[in-house]
């Protein structure tokens, strides 16, 4: 069961994670309660939620934050772009990114992280230059965790 938790350290939070990830709740509520889990620990974030691979498309998964688009092309915008090139991306200044699919006017900068197969992982702030290598290796790792206990 989870409730409020304070984290001390990635390595604490990423330990929960690995713990809870265990369980053997469905996959859609563990996307649920990881979307919280990661906008409650991260500071300065805006959006965080999962874009589910459905053919050729992305589709809106269960998410943190305001209402988001709900379908994405592979190869299109942040995530459709991260999950094609099966590489993190990090964009300091989302006006910047050619084709970036503005759900949010507000969000400066984005994270996304892919899982082949599956999705992604997006994240956004509404800070420039919010994410560097430190989220980029965390987030990585949650992923990780879940890839494991999606394929086991």
């Amino acid at each position: 069961m989870i409730s409020n938790f304070e984290f001390t350290s990635d390595e604490e939070f990423l330990g929960f994670i690995a713990t809870y990830l265990q369980s053997d709740d469905k996959l859609v509520s563990d996307l649920a309660n990881l979307s919280s889990l990661i906008f409650h620990y991260l500071d300065d974030v805006s959006w965080c939620g999962f874009y589910l691979l459905d053919n050729d498309e992305l589709y809106l998964g269960p998410f943190q934050g305001k209402a988001a688009c709900t379908k994405i092309k592979i190869g299109k915008g942040v995530c459709g772009s991260a999950y094609k090139r099966g590489e993190t991306l990090i964009v300091d200044d989302v006006n910047t990114f050619p084709g970036h699919i503005a759900c949010d006017s507000a969000s400066k900068s984005e994270i996304v992280i892919p899982l082949e197969g599956f999705g992604v992982l997006d994240i956004d702030s509404t800070s420039y230059s919010r994410f560097r290598e430190k989220e980029k290796s965390l987030l990585e790792s949650v992923m990780n965790l879940l890839s494991k206990k999606i394929n086991s």
